[in-house]
């Protein structure tokens, strides 16, 4: 049975957390490691998730707490357990956790990465929001990328897409 059980900079696998998002995201997809630290230890909306089975620790997931939604920062899974279904198996232990909206963001379908990625969050039970998003960059000089948004819990997210975006950018990523 896959666990999602909140974690600190203290607990002892914070470490196999940072190590995977170095190793999962490309810097450009993070902000640094200080305040990573910071936002894990200090600020009450956002949660750093160990996913464990049993006694394996299989990956992580980020949430944000946001006004009225739940986003999805980041997850990963360990490269040696990936396509064994843990992946799945973080985001349904999520979707039981998180009554409500939850959003995630994810490159536009442009490779077939990006594709798999896309219908990966479909069969988890994800919609796509094709407006156009913009992620802003998590470090200073650091460049924004085109991106969708994916969400469940709602049949769609057009009335509060302006809203949404704007906690997320307000929130997240400090900006606005």
């Amino acid at each position: 049975m896959l666990t999602l059980t909140e974690i600190k900079t203290t607990d002892p696998n914070y470490e196999f957390v940072e190590t995977l998002l170095h190793t999962s995201f490309p810097v450009e997809e993070r902000r640094d490691d200080d305040r990573q630290r910071h936002h894990t230890d200090h600020n009450k909306s956002f949660h750093c998730y160990l996913a464990t089975d049993k006694h394996t620790r299989v990956g992580f997931i980020t949430l944000w707490d946001l006004n009225g939604f739940y986003y999805a920062e980041h997850l990963a899974t360990s490269p040696e357990l990936r396509n064994k279904g843990y992946g799945k198996g973080i985001v349904e232990a999520l979707k039981n956790m998180c009554k409500g909206i939850i959003i995630l963001e994810v490159e536009r379908p442009e490779d077939e990465m990006s594709i798999r990625r896309i219908n990966f969050y479909r069969r988890c039970g994800f919609y796509l929001c094709t407006r156009n998003y913009i992620q802003p960059p998590y470090r200073k000089g650091g460049l924004e990328l085109p991106l969708y948004l994916m969400y469940t819990g709602t049949e769609n997210i057009d009335n509060e897409y302006l809203r949404i975006k704007d906690e997320i950018y307000g929130q997240v990523y400090e900006v606005l």
